[in-house]
């Protein structure tokens, strides 16, 4: 017994050296990427390649806990055959970060988007499409994922899986399913 509480002190010991910040710090990360976006029951539907960048503010809780939030201006929908469905997001990620090794933390939130774009494009052509099918004005979805920092830059990856429904219809159950990457700087404050 007293070896397992001599591994338990020296493992959570070790953790506590994995934040990269001090705690009650505060830090920003301007970040740039890009969304590998897809809507859930869109038959034969290709995923559409679009712009994530914005800022996040991260405040370190504990030597191992954060707590991030910010804006990404979010391009996201998906391709039908000849034709784009672009729905473009002002998302606004609140996050808990665990950081389980050095520089490594793994992300698990909520995250509320305001639509702000919402074009079908085919054959050269753009409309409003909310004159086609009404798309909600809020959606919300989950972001799990992971990021890796070293010497203040940081290199994100998160999986943004959708709750609410992206279109306001009868029958219409399509739901956002995107992938993220960015790289991004923090600046403590």
């Amino acid at each position: 017994m007293k070896k397992l509480i001599l591994t338990a002190v020296v493992m959570l010991a070790s953790v506590a050296s994995y934040a990269q910040h001090a705690v009650g710090s505060f830090t920003l990360q301007p970040k740039i990427g890009m969304n590998i976006s897809d809507l859930t029951d869109e038959d034969k539907s290709d995923a559409r390649i679009g712009l994530a960048a914005g800022a996040e503010f991260e405040y370190q809780v504990t030597d191992i806990v954060s707590v991030s939030f910010g804006a990404l201006y979010s391009m996201q929908g998906c391709k039908v055959e000849d034709a784009t469905v672009k729905l473009d997001y002002i998302n606004v990620p609140l996050l808990a970060n665990v950081y389980v090794a050095k520089g490594f933390a793994v992300k698990l939130g909520l995250q509320p988007g305001f639509k702000v774009n919402y074009k079908y494009s085919a054959d050269g052509v753009s409309v409003d499409g909310d004159k086609l099918l009404k798309a909600n004005g809020v959606d919300l979805s989950i972001p799990v994922g992971v990021s890796y920092e070293y010497q203040n830059f940081v290199l994100d990856g998160r999986y943004n899986f959708g709750v609410t429904k992206v279109f306001d219809a009868d029958g219409a159950k399509d739901k956002h399913s995107v992938f993220q990457i960015t790289l991004g700087y923090k600046f403590d404050l």
